[in-house]
C-alpha cells in the first residue's frame, strides 16, 4: 500500500513539473501574427495555395518545419520563417496549430 502511495506522489510530481513546459507551448503572439499573414488567424488560410494548419497532425508539422529549416523542403518564405527556429519553438508551433479546430 505504501508503494502505491509513493508511486502516486512521484507521478503527481512529474505531472506538475511538466505543467510549465505545457504552458509555454504557445508561441509568442507577435510570431503567430507573422504566421497569420499566410495561414490565417485561426490556422485557416485565406489562399487556396497555402495549407491550413489548424488541426493538422503535430508530427507532420514538426517534420515539415524542420525540413524547411534545413532546406530539405524548398520554399523561400518558409525557409526564411523557420531558419532561426529552435526545435522547442518548432514543437510549440506544431502543438499550437494542432490544438486549433480545423
Amino acid at each position: 500500500m505504501m508503494r502505491c502511495a509513493s508511486l502516486a506522489f512521484i507521478l503527481a510530481g512529474v505531472m506538475l513539473s511538466n505543467a510549465p513546459a505545457q504552458a509555454q507551448k504557445k508561441p509568442p503572439q507577435a510570431d503567430l501574427e507573422q504566421c497569420a499573414h499566410c495561414h490565417g488567424d485561426e490556422g485557416i488560410a485565406r489562399d487556396t495555395e497555402v495549407p491550413n494548419l489548424a488541426g493538422q497532425n503535430e508530427a507532420y508539422l514538426v517534420n515539415q518545419l524542420r525540413a524547411f529549416r534545413s532546406g530539405a523542403r524548398r520554399h523561400p518564405e518558409m525557409r526564411f520563417m523557420s531558419k532561426t527556429m529552435t526545435d522547442a519553438e518548432i514543437e510549440a508551433y506544431a502543438a499550437y496549430y494542432t490544438a486549433l479546430k480545423p
